[in-house]
């Protein structure tokens, strides 16, 4: 299918995805290695519509208490609300959440978070 075709023409340029997010009409990524990304757009062009963003960071929460505490998304995107977000993912195993924002806003959005859960340890999430 669809996603096979995407994943196998990063894999062919030996370019591993790092964070994946999808909807019914779009699927967003990022990459570390940008080395072959003209030749990896032009590849998906032939099948896809891309667009390619730059200069963006990746903010990961991770931890048992992230599955374990309800709420911790919401207090998360709460924390970050004045920050622009380009992508979103939760992975299936619930120990992790990621972001994805502009880097000129990446300190004022690790800052934000670090206040939000480290001000005032809660027990619930960090036994």
């Amino acid at each position: 299918g669809f996603l096979h075709k995407i994943f196998e023409t990063f894999n062919r340029f030996e370019t591993p995805v790092d964070m994946v997010s999808t909807s019914e009409v779009s699927v967003s990524l990022t990459i570390d290695m940008t080395e072959n990304l003209e030749a990896i757009v032009a590849e998906l062009s032939k099948f896809a519509e891309v667009t390619v963003e730059r200069d963006l960071s990746i903010i990961c929460l991770v931890g048992e208490g992230i599955k374990k505490t309800p709420g911790v998304a919401a207090t998360a995107f709460g924390a970050v609300r004045t920050t622009n977000l380009h992508m979103i993912s939760q992975g299936a195993s619930l120990l992790n959440l990621s972001m994805v924002v502009e880097d000129r806003e990446l300190p004022a959005a690790v800052a934000a978070l670090h206040a939000e859960f480290f001000a005032t340890l809660d027990e619930r999430v960090f036994e």
